[in-house]
């Protein structure tokens, strides 16, 4: 049977185009969203790395995870970058998040290489939708960065290959690897709401992407579809 293509982000998330900027370019959640992603990726870099020298089986995983990780840390110096355009620096713009996506990453720590890879793409997927529905609401120059600052294809298509051939060659994975992205989505929507209660800029984007506060539900449906269109494609659907 053919396996389904990798998910794109682009082709499952909520197309921005089709939600009104309500949110002028110079609010102040744009900084506090800059900054949460900033330390995504920067956290990302860290952990990709110590992953793969820890957990990689075969010298082809730790570098195809290592170039994962590098374009992790291209992204962080995208944010630094649209940071500094605003006169913000980047780590003070970091600080308030550092704690919160610190304790995600102790909570759903991987215990082998497929747990690791399937975190990649589940775990970070999720904090990906949440950013792209934040964004949604936000003029076009804003979401440019926050779409190239998310860009995950490589990671797609590396991480889906290698773990549908692990459930291919030991089927007994699949349910405990199923266990693991559930787990990840829990902890990853209990994040997202934490994050979006700490800063009151950011909540005002959150609403402003949903329409108002009544459809905050909707917003949180288009995030758990695109997590089971992810399962699918792993094999885990």
């Amino acid at each position: 049977m053919t396996n389904p293509e990798p998910v794109s982000p682009d082709a499952v998330a909520h197309d921005p185009a089709d939600a009104e900027s309500r949110v002028d370019a110079d609010h102040p959640g744009v900084d506090e969203l800059y900054g949460l992603l900033a330390y995504g990726q920067l956290s990302a870099f860290y952990r990709l790395t110590a992953d793969a020298a820890a957990m990689a089986p075969t010298v082809r995983g730790k570098v195809a995870m290592a170039r994962l990780a590098a374009t992790d840390h291209e992204h962080f110096e995208l944010l630094r970058g649209a940071l500094a355009d605003r006169g913000r620096d980047v780590f003070d713009a970091m600080a308030p998040y550092e704690q919160t996506i610190e304790q995600f990453h102790a909570s759903t720590t991987p215990s082998s290489w497929l747990e690791s890879l399937v975190k990649a793409y589940i775990g970070d997927g999720l904090a990906s939708d949440f950013h792209r529905e934040i964004v949604a609401a936000l003029p076009e120059e804003i979401r440019s960065v926050v779409s190239e600052a998310l860009e995950e294809t490589a990671r797609s298509e590396f991480v889906v290959a290698e773990v549908r051939a692990a459930i291919e060659k030991t089927p007994q994975v699949r349910s405990r690897l199923a266990l693991w992205a559930r787990r990840l989505l829990g902890e990853a929507v209990t994040q997202a709401q934490y994050v979006a209660l700490q800063s009151e800029a950011l909540s005002e984007l959150v609403i402003a992407a949903a329409g108002d506060i009544n459809h905050l539900a909707e917003l949180l449906d288009r995030i758990q579809d695109k997590h089971a269109r992810r399962m699918e494609s792993l094999g885990l659907g």
